[in-house]
């Protein structure tokens, strides 16, 4: 039984999100097997890697072809804006039981999380596909190979919306991660008591804000940090008269 992780990266700026990324995952977990399917074998930092794969196409969301091509048989798969903060643990011995792991989307009162050809109810939103663990067998191969197909043939943009109305639909046993597996909002941290859970994944689009023109590179936890307690509380300024439970 091997275990591994895999990045999919295309484009230099995503490259170097998940060198980045790799960084982290070789501090806190050295020795384990962390392979990228890119567009560019050839950039800086990209050798650091155990294996590098070419991706089979170019699209915004070519991860979706990627998932099956994996060489582990329990695959820990990583968006490129995310950092590791601590040792993964036993987390692959999930797919042991159930061939799929991922954690909820925030914002679930968001319009755009309740997206989907299902009208499901509040209580199963959307699943976050940024980290995701799972066993990589026959089963996965055919539930992968249906995500791309209905994506494809959808034409959107987001490949949330078609994940949520698969797992509605099917019989897949899938389990859901705790949030510190897949940490979208840091702030978090400030709430959650010395014993409450270990940060082990943390996934933020500010991460890679430099690569949409809305700020400076954020490399650390510590930027993240602040960048996030500056938002949140800008965030409740704007929008917080319609949460009561906020005072």
């Amino acid at each position: 039984m091997t275990d591994g992780v895999i990045l999919v990266a295309t484009g230099m700026g995503y490259v170097d999100l998940a060198v980045q990324c790799l960084a982290t995952i070789r501090e806190t977990n050295p020795g384990l097997a962390v392979d990228l399917f890119t567009d560019l074998p050839d950039a800086p930092g990209v050798d650091g890697f155990d294996q590098v794969h070419p991706v089979p196409g170019a699209h915004p969301r070519v991860k979706l072809d990627c998932f099956a091509r994996a060489r582990f048989d329990r695959v820990l798969f990583l968006d490129c804006d995310t950092l590791v903060l601590a040792p993964f643990g036993d987390l692959f011995d999930l797919a042991d039981r159930f061939p799929l792991a991922v954690a909820h989307d925030v914002r679930r009162r968001m319009d755009l999380i309740r997206e989907g050809g299902h009208e499901t109810p509040y209580a199963f939103p959307q699943m976050n596909s940024g980290v995701m663990l799972y066993r990589n067998d026959a089963e996965m191969a055919a539930f992968f190979a249906e995500w791309k197909r209905r994506y494809d043939e959808g034409g959107g943009e987001r490949d949330q919306p078609v994940l949520k109305d698969l797992l509605w639909e099917s019989d897949l046993r899938f389990y859901v991660l705790p949030p510190e597996f897949n940490l979208r909002r840091v702030t978090m941290l400030d709430a959650w008591e010395p014993l409450d859970a270990v940060p082990t994944i943390v996934h933020s689009h500010r991460l890679l804000q430099h690569l949409r023109g809305r700020g400076a590179r954020v490399r650390t936890l510590d930027d993240l940090r602040r960048l996030e307690r500056i938002a949140l509380e800008e965030e409740w300024r704007a929008d917080g008269a319609g949460a009561p439970w906020r005072r």
